[in-house]
């Protein structure tokens, strides 16, 4: 498969990106719901949002495995954090 270059427009804003330390994930039979948290507030913030396709999903699973791998291979053994539970929910304004 030949390489090719593409060139992606961004806005400034989004290239600063924004920072999640959680993530909720639901889903229905046609696509995913990613939704990322800054949870050192009360109530959580929701950051970001993404919906995608149960196939493309699996094409972000893998992208991320593949770089978890190269990284633990230059930097070393990431041990995953504790599992904290946080109770989330959405309530009407």
């Amino acid at each position: 498969m030949e390489k090719r270059e593409i060139q992606i427009k961004a806005k400034d804003e989004d290239l600063k990106g924004v920072y999640a330390n959680a993530m909720v994930v639901s889903h229905t039979k046609e696509e995913f719901c990613l939704d990322f948290l800054l949870v050192n507030f009360n109530p959580p913030i929701l950051v970001s949002r993404i919906i995608t396709s149960p196939a493309h999903l699996k094409r972000i699973i893998e992208a991320l495995s593949e770089n978890l791998k190269k990284y633990e291979e230059k930097f070393g053994k990431v041990e995953p954090s504790k599992e904290v539970e946080i109770p989330i929910g959405f309530r009407p304004k």
